[in-house]
């Protein structure tokens, strides 16, 4: 049987993007922006605090795939605040614990990861970003709880508040209220 080329191309774009739907460019624009003002807000403002608390680490690395979801598709269940608050506070916990109890970092992660899945459905927190804090506190031996607190918690809450207040001045809702 033979197809078409236009066929063909439609058939198989789903592999090179082809399922996602079209954004307008004020939209891209928009969602670029807020999180280029967002991520430098809350980096400003958590470097300021951990330099008054004389802590080092003051940058939670899944912070830009937490910024995606809070400034572009700020409607989603998984960029709510209690998703991505709950959800990498809650991985950063099970992370250190897993850092703690298996001395093994090829068994810690994947445990440490299936584990915040599991808490972020029971929850009801789910945030796909926060299961790459738990492996990210497995690789970087983070054995102390604070963390979890400062920088994971803190830098959730300040991204969820420079994402509302931006979303909000630029027209989009958000966070979502249930009707």
């Amino acid at each position: 049987m033979r197809h078409t080329a236009k066929y063909l191309i439609k058939r198989y774009s789903f592999y090179f993007g082809g399922d996602q739907p079209e954004v307008a460019w004020a939209e891209r624009l928009r969602s670029c922006a807020g999180a280029l003002v967002g991520l430098m807000l809350v980096f400003t403002i958590a470097k300021l605090l951990g330099e008054l608390a004389g802590i080092d680490e003051w940058l939670m690395a899944s912070l830009g795939a937490s910024a995606l979801l809070v400034f572009a598709l700020p409607g989603s269940p998984m960029a709510q605040p209690w998703a991505v608050i709950a959800g990498n506070t809650l991985s950063a916990l099970i992370g250190i614990t897993a850092v703690i109890l298996i001395p093994e970092p090829l068994l810690a992660m994947p445990i440490a990861a299936s584990l915040s899945i599991m808490g972020m459905f029971i929850l009801r927190c789910l945030h796909p970003p926060a299961a790459a804090v738990a492996l990210i506190v497995v690789l970087g031996h983070v054995t102390h709880y604070r963390y979890a607190l400062f920088p994971v918690m803190v830098d959730s809450i300040l991204l969820i508040v420079a994402g509302a207040i931006y979303s909000n001045l630029t027209g989009k809702v958000y966070p979502n209220r249930p009707k």
